[in-house]
C-alpha cells in the first residue's frame, strides 16, 4: 500500500486549523499540499477524531488483504475447475506405437 507523506493526526490538526478559521490556501501553502488534498482529506476524515482515523487505516489494510487472499482462492479455484474439466481419462496411452512415445525417443 502506498506509504504517505501525512500521519492521521497530522491530517485531523490540518482540520482543527481549517475549523479555528483559516483558509484553505493559506492551509495547503503551510503544508506543501494542494487545496483538492484538502478537500480530498475532509470528505474521507472529516467529523473523525484521530483514534477513529487509525480504525479506518486499520480496517482499509485489513479489507485489501482480505480482497488478495479472496482473488487468489479464486484463481486457484478456477484452475482446478480447468484442469477437472479435461477428460484426461481419454488422453492416448504411451505405448510404444503412440506419437507420444516416439517424440520422447526420437
Amino acid at each position: 500500500m502506498k506509504r504517505t507523506r501525512f500521519t492521521e493526526e497530522q491530517i485531523i490538526g490540518v482540520f482543527k486549523e481549517a475549523e479555528a478559521g483559516a483558509k484553505s490556501a493559506d492551509l495547503a501553502r503551510r503544508h506543501g499540499i494542494s487545496e483538492a488534498k484538502i478537500y480530498n482529506w475532509k470528505a474521507k476524515y472529516g467529523g473523525l477524531e484521530v483514534c477513529e482515523a487509525k480504525r479506518l487505516r486499520a480496517l482499509e489494510e485489513e479489507n485489501a488483504k482480505l480482497k488478495r487472499l479472496l482473488a487468489d482462492t479464486m484463481l486457484d479455484n478456477a484452475a482446478l475447475k480447468d484442469l477437472l474439466s479435461k477428460k484426461w481419462w481419454r488422453l492416448p496411452r504411451c505405448g510404444k506405437r503412440s506419437p507420444i512415445f516416439r517424440q520422447a525417443l526420437g
